[in-house]
């Protein structure tokens, strides 16, 4: 039997860091070996571990990337949220060590992202785009990484479509690239996501609703233990699915 992978987990205070660490617990292929909540340092931890998983927060992600590319550390973030300087920061630690950043560690979300891409070429420009998110109260920031991820293969998949066909692909007054984003925020919600292709005399939704964040904590160390043995280089949570 393989050596379990060592993690160190960053955020291990966090919703998403207790479920992690609550599904670790019963996987014998993964071994947390240190736990560091927001502000805590990494570096008398980092040496005694296989790969690093970020679940703290967006402002945490630059310290976090110069201890890595510092020691060869392989890297696993789950926060969203980032800036343009900070997303710079993940790129430019790829470029020296492996990292998984996704904005959604589900099976199923990565799935949606799949179909949402091949509905988007099907339907073409006739239809309408729009997406609806709902998490807890407590989420910090709108609209979701998910939601965003969404809306980005929505564009690109819309890009496509018109350097195929040669047309603009407006709707009404809309421009093609033009995606609604509706957040919404209460209660204890985990995470929904529905992403709406509107036409005329016709209407397709694709939906995913988590109701725990546990299948959110078996992606994430599902994708530690992938990126152990890979070159450097920045990878999505379907690169580690073959999707």
């Amino acid at each position: 039997m393989k050596n379990p992978v060592r993690v160190l987990l960053v955020g291990s205070a966090g919703r998403m860091g207790q479920a992690i660490a609550d599904v670790a617990k019963s996987d014998p292929n993964i071994d947390i070996v240190a736990f560091c909540d927001q502000g805590d340092p990494i570096e008398p931890a980092i040496s005694s571990c296989d790969v690093v998983i970020d679940f703290s927060h967006a402002d945490a992600i630059g310290d976090i990337c110069r201890v890595v590319s510092q020691r060869k550390q392989r890297l696993v973030v789950g926060t969203t949220g980032h800036s343009i300087e900070q997303r710079r920061s993940i790129e430019q630690c790829a470029e020296a060590v492996p990292v998984v950043l996704s904005s959604n560690f589900s099976v199923g979300v990565n799935a949606l992202f799949w179909l949402t891409r091949k509905a988007a070429e099907m339907l073409g420009p006739e239809f309408e785009l729009e997406i609806v998110e709902m998490h807890h109260r407590l989420k910090k920031d709108a609209p979701s990484g998910t939601a965003k991820e969404l809306a980005e293969i929505l564009k690109s998949a819309r890009q496509i479509e018109k350097t195929q066909h040669g047309r603009e692909g407006d709707v009404g007054q809309r421009p093609a690239d033009e995606i609604g984003i509706h957040s919404v925020r209460g209660g204890d919600v985990v995470g929904d996501h529905t992403v709406i292709f509107a036409g005329t005399g016709e209407r397709l939704e694709l939906t995913h609703r988590a109701a725990s964040r546990e299948t959110f904590a078996k992606g994430a160390l599902r994708a530690a233990q992938w990126i152990v043995g890979r070159p450097p280089g920045l990878y999505s949570m379907q690169d580690v699915l073959g999707l």
